[in-house]
């Protein structure tokens, strides 16, 4: 039996809703964030790294989205989800199979981390910090963002998907830093984005994983 250990509101979800997708058994250990939106020290105990997503299967323990996602189609897809090997569409699901964590997250993640230096400072220094904060962002994750917003658009304008005219775990892999950067920031008058994210969050499974893994504040 796969088991998932799952953190709330993080990039777990898109396990969830694979296995949904697949139609394969599985157990979600959920665990919710602390004050400082942190995962608890209990997920230590499961993986050295004490992140989430985490999955156990007969003795493995494995972590990060991507491994995970590649371990279970190559062990439970049957080919499903994925473009045929070595096709252009192949290539292209490759490519953001590993972008969506490698290229999309950190910029967004950095634009978080920003905006909540300021408010963890001391109250005489917030005002300074938080002009600096803005002029970083302004000069270096806006417009790297939309960069990435921009490339996001154009792909999904060719065939509505990421890798080809149809629905593959590349999409699942995306969902998570296009639906962030939709609740965190907007993603201006772009309008493929929010198209697809319509599409997504209308899926059954999709609806199946949020309701197994509880609230997600990005659908």
């Amino acid at each position: 039996m796969l088991t998932i250990h799952h953190l709330e509101n993080s990039r777990s979800q898109r396990v969830l809703w694979l296995l949904e997708e697949l139609g394969l058994p599985y157990e979600v250990k959920r665990y919710k964030r602390q004050a400082d939106l942190t995962a608890p020290p209990e997920l230590r105990a499961v993986h050295p790294l004490g992140t989430s997503p985490v999955l156990e299967e007969a003795g493995l323990v494995l972590a990060e989205t991507g491994a995970i996602v590649t371990y279970i189609l190559h062990t439970h897809g049957r080919g499903r989800l994925q473009p045929p090997e070595g096709s252009p569409d192949g290539l292209r699901y490759q490519h953001f199979l590993h972008y969506a964590e490698g290229s999309a997250m950190p910029p967004l993640f950095l634009k978080l981390v920003l905006s909540r230096i300021p408010e963890n400072a001391p109250i005489f220094v917030r005002p300074i910090l938080s002009a600096a904060m803005a002029a970083v962002d302004q000069r270096l994750t806006k417009p790297r963002l939309e960069r990435h917003f921009d490339y996001w658009d154009s792909t999904l304008r060719e065939s509505g998907w990421f890798a080809g005219p149809e629905f593959t775990a590349a999409d699942i892999m995306m969902s998570f830093p296009m639906e962030a950067a939709a609740s965190r920031i907007g993603i201006g008058l772009r309008s493929h984005i929010p198209d697809f994210l319509a599409r997504i969050h209308a899926r059954p499974a999709y609806r199946r994983a949020i309701e197994r893994g509880g609230p997600y504040a990005y659908a």
